[in-house]
């Protein structure tokens, strides 16, 4: 059963109407309902485009959140074969919402490491919605520079709503571990490209992307702090998250004038939900680009290639 967004309930009415005249008809072979239903597909599709040609922020952030979207470990099982998970910290312990391994993409060897969310009630509890805790950036850190010492060019797939905040995380030394990932993700002489798959949130993000090329799917975000967030602490009411989201340029379009990220990855109509497997394909295609842009680099150009983008930070406007 499809899962509609609140300013989708219009296209739902739609879509379900004609799927309700289609199920009249498979009860009913007498019935022919096909030229109605085939209207009413146009208006939905027609409806669809119209919805998401001019997507606002906030909107924006809900396709980014949605719950059937494609997440990490359903691109490591489309895009990657020969995929080997490496599991824990070697200090503390294993954190599920961090997924990582040795993969090939193609035929090339990488090092592939992810946030994942999971896919429903249990596996999102399990994985605690893609929020790491100390252990699995420093199981980022391992595998980071385990893929430096075997010359293997790092992939990292970014969708988190930011770090763990709880007690415990803090106990174990949650920025350190945050900032020790993001140092590392600027030290390391191989090839590193990050993908904004769907939420890019704070610091938790930030220690995934610190990369040489970073991509983000059309309608994902990538923010220092969530609408909610930022309302709550600005006019103190989390209801004001629209105008938040405005304010935050947190779009793949507003960042990308900014210089934060080098690619827009597009998404299929509706966002990548309705069509999986294109969406998922177009992330693949955009690895392997990247990636080979960065194959003649040697390991200091890659390095400088790195400190470089990220000092440029700030230099471009929105009107540039």
């Amino acid at each position: 059963m499809t899962h509609y967004l609140d300013f989708e309930k219009p296209l739902a009415e739609i879509e379900g109407k004609a799927e309700e005249l289609r199920a009249l008809a498979r009860s009913n072979e007498e019935m022919d309902v096909e030229e109605e239903a085939g209207a009413l597909d146009r208006k939905a599709a027609d409806m669809l485009r119209d919805l998401y040609k001019s997507l606002t922020p906030w909107r924006k952030c809900q396709v980014a959140r949605h719950p059937e979207r494609p997440h990490c470990r359903d691109y490591i099982a489309a895009l990657f074969t020969e995929y080997t998970p490496l599991a824990g910290d070697r200090a503390f312990g294993e954190d599920a919402a961090v997924m990582g391994g040795l993969a090939r993409l193609g035929d090339r060897p990488v090092m592939v490491i992810g946030h994942e969310k999971g896919h429903d009630t249990q596996s999102r509890l399990a994985r605690n919605f893609g929020m790491a805790r100390p252990e699995g950036y420093r199981k980022a850190v391992r595998l980071m520079e385990m893929a430096d010492r075997f010359g293997l060019p790092v992939v990292t797939l970014v969708d988190t709503p930011g770090a763990y905040p709880g007690k415990g995380a803090e106990e174990r030394g949650q920025s350190e571990a945050i900032a020790r990932a993001t140092e590392t993700c600027l030290q390391i002489g191989v090839p590193l490209v990050s993908v904004i798959i769907g939420e890019g949130g704070s610091g938790g993000a930030v220690a995934f992307a610190s990369a040489n090329r970073v991509a983000m799917l059309e309608h994902s975000v990538y923010s220092v702090i969530s609408p909610e967030g930022c309302a709550s602490i600005l006019w103190k009411d989390a209801e004001k998250m629209r105008e938040a989201a405005e304010a935050l340029r947190l779009t793949a379009q507003n960042l990308a004038k900014l210089g934060v990220v080098d690619r827009i990855i597009p998404e299929p109509l509706g966002g990548a939900h309705r069509d999986r497997e294109a969406a998922i394909a177009a992330v693949g295609t955009a690895i392997s680009a990247m990636i080979d842009g960065l194959a003649a680099k040697d390991r200091a150009a890659l390095i400088r290639d790195r400190r470089e983008k990220f000092l440029k930070l700030g230099s471009k406007g929105l009107a540039a």
